[in-house]
């Protein structure tokens, strides 16, 4: 879903969305794999290259601020040597939660395209607006639902193996 946009639209993706949601997948999977990890992945772009990437590290680092998206957001801060990254565009597999949402909102991170909803924690729409919240002073542009069934698949999976 686009923020401020008709909710019955379908949300546009280009082909560079699906190209680095697709890496976002990629780290997702590596977060299961290597780390034993909630799978998700996320990728910070801006000007069409990467600048940062992450993925759930919070019980391998014990640290509960260890999600992806914040992975991401620090991996380009010691990157681009900033921790504001204007006209960037996070891909995320899971809708971000609502620290991870705050987050974005502090470093101007402009768009985020997220893959599966999250309806008990997502701040993007599902559970709480918090990107687009007009009390902030600075709205992210939201597009959820791409590679949705991929990642949600791969989240399922994880917690059916996990019981």
């Amino acid at each position: 879903m686009t923020a401020n946009a008709d909710p019955h639209l379908t949300p546009v993706f280009t082909l560079d969305d699906t190209i680095w949601m697709r890496r976002a997948l990629e780290l997702a999977v590596h977060a299961r794999d290597a780390d034993g990890e909630v799978p998700v992945g996320a990728v910070l772009v801006l000007d069409g290259k990467a600048i940062g990437e992450g993925w759930n590290r919070n019980i391998t680092l014990s640290d509960p601020s260890a999600h992806a998206e914040i992975g991401a957001l620090r991996d380009a801060g010691r990157r681009v040597g900033n921790h504001r990254f204007p006209g960037s565009t996070l891909y995320v597999t899971l809708e971000p939660c609502a620290m991870c949402a705050m987050a974005l909102v502090h470093a101007r991170v402009a768009r985020v395209v997220y893959a599966a909803s999250d309806p008990k924690t997502g701040a993007a729409g599902s559970v709480f607006d918090t990107l687009i919240s007009a009390r902030h002073n600075h709205r992210v542009e939201v597009q959820g639902g791409l590679l949705a069934d991929e990642s949600a698949a791969l989240l399922r999976e994880f917690f059916k193996a996990r019981r």
